[in-house]
């Protein structure tokens, strides 16, 4: 919680600045900003979604599973508990990535979570991509994932199609328990 508020008490202290503890907000913040603008805020997955998602997705024991923009990991955390899978979350965000990590503990979970930009990583050995981006962020990665992903390789999208890939289906917004679609494409 002190990390999260540390650049708030950096701009309105009345102490002359300190070059660390400006280096530190930065640090914080740079890639914060870079997360929100590059990828999307962090908005928790319902868990209800999150169900679903996993359910769409038809993962089996021992596929290698990626969730670009994971947040606090709830999806991998909750793969790996389930169906017995290699999941890794990326994540760019410092804070999100932290409650990440602290969740971790608490859901036991073999996860892994990592502190990175997902577009700087190989995604070719992935069975299963998770994402919840928004639309902007969805067309960069469209072309990412067309050129590394491997035949039969599954992506699961919450709330947002990936323009202009054609789903092999998608699961209708649920107004009832107030979820999202999801689409499910296949390669």
């Amino acid at each position: 919680m002190i990390v999260a508020l540390m650049p708030l008490f950096y701009l309105i202290s009345n102490t002359a600045p300190n070059p660390w503890s400006f280096a530190l907000v930065a640090a914080i913040l740079y890639p914060t900003l870079m997360a929100l603008i590059n990828g999307a805020p962090f908005v928790p997955t319902p868990m209800g979604a999150v169900e679903k998602m996993l359910k769409a997705a038809k993962l089996k024991k021992g596929e290698k599973v990626y969730d670009i923009g994971c947040g606090d990991g709830r999806i991998v955390y909750r793969a790996t508990q389930e169906y017995d899978v290699k999941a890794t979350g990326f994540e760019l965000s410092p804070l999100v990535f932290l409650l990440a990590r602290a969740r971790k503990f608490f859901w036991k979970s073999k996860a892994r979570i990592v502190f990175a930009d997902f577009k700087k990583h190989d995604l070719s050995d992935a069975d299963v991509v998770f994402c919840y981006l928004l639309p902007e962020t969805l067309a960069k990665l469209e072309g990412k994932l067309s050129r590394e992903l491997k035949k039969g390789a599954r992506v699961i999208s919450y709330a947002f199609p990936i323009s202009p890939w054609k789903e092999s289906r998608k699961l209708e917004r649920d107004t009832k328990l107030s979820l999202g679609p999801v689409w499910v494409y296949e390669r």
